[in-house]
């Protein structure tokens, strides 16, 4: 296989691109490109000869056979799949392919790109979103007008900016007018994160809710000082106890 395009060969474009690649026809597989003997876990020599089919489950096959079958006239769309690998390991990915001549010969070229990792990012964000949605939703009524947001957990740059969002929101749904936030179950915080926290006095003022900080360790009091915030300005108290005794007291008075 070594077919020439006005002075360029195809074969050494296609052996040094990145994402694995195979030439099949009439569903044996023709040639792989290095990237494609890596991902395999499998040299060419085992591959080539092989069905394209044989890596995908069973239940896919007639819809990849059907695709396959098509493709020698236009290319595929898109799709992601589950293909195995020659050590029996499962892997989803993106493949695409296309008709290509080889000499005489019509042939499809498939590429084929691995989704671990970006299936690991949709998942993690797709938890971290349900735990915000979460933290966002335990907003705790404790009178009329009154609630608490207990914050647990680890904090970090994305979830403090997803609170900034939801929140406000959420306490307008329940006609909160004074939110009481815990800090006492964060175990993980950074300077962004402070800056970010702290920007919810502001937010949450600006659509008229009173903010009060409880549980503010002494790490979390030091950092936001560093990053210029003056504590003075802000309501705190070590426990919502005490923060309710506060409220109390002011309700009376």
């Amino acid at each position: 296989m070594s077919e020439s395009i006005e002075g360029i060969d195809y074969k050494e474009v296609i052996e040094y691109a990145l994402d694995p690649l195979i030439v099949h026809s009439q569903f044996k597989i023709i040639y792989i490109n290095e990237a494609a003997e890596y991902f395999f876990r499998a040299s060419r020599e085992e591959v080539i000869g092989a069905s394209p089919v044989d890596i995908f489950k069973e239940t896919s096959k007639p819809a990849i056979i059907k695709r396959i079958s098509g493709a020698y006239s236009e290319p595929a769309e898109l799709i992601e799949e589950t293909i195995y690998k020659m050590d029996g390991t499962s892997v989803e990915v993106e493949l695409y392919c296309h008709p290509i001549m080889i000499g005489e010969t019509k042939a499809i070229q498939t590429y084929v790109r691995d989704l671990t990792e970006r299936k690991h990012l949709e998942a993690v964000q797709n938890e971290m979103s349900k735990e915000i949605n979460e933290i966002a939703s335990n907003i705790v009524p404790i009178s009329e007008g009154i609630a608490i947001l207990p914050l647990v957990g680890a904090i970090n740059q994305e979830r403090a900016t997803h609170l900034l969002e939801l929140v406000p929101v959420k306490v307008q749904e329940q006609r909160v007018t004074c939110l009481i936030i815990d800090f006492s179950g964060i175990y993980q915080l950074d300077n962004l994160v402070v800056d970010s926290l702290f920007k919810f006095n502001n937010v949450l003022n600006l659509i008229g809710v009173e903010c009060i900080l409880t549980g503010v360790r002494p790490q979390l009091a030091t950092e936001a000082v560093k990053l210029g915030f003056n504590l003075k300005n802000l309501i705190t108290f070590s426990t919502v106890k005490d923060a309710l005794s506060f409220l109390q007291e002011k309700k009376t008075n």
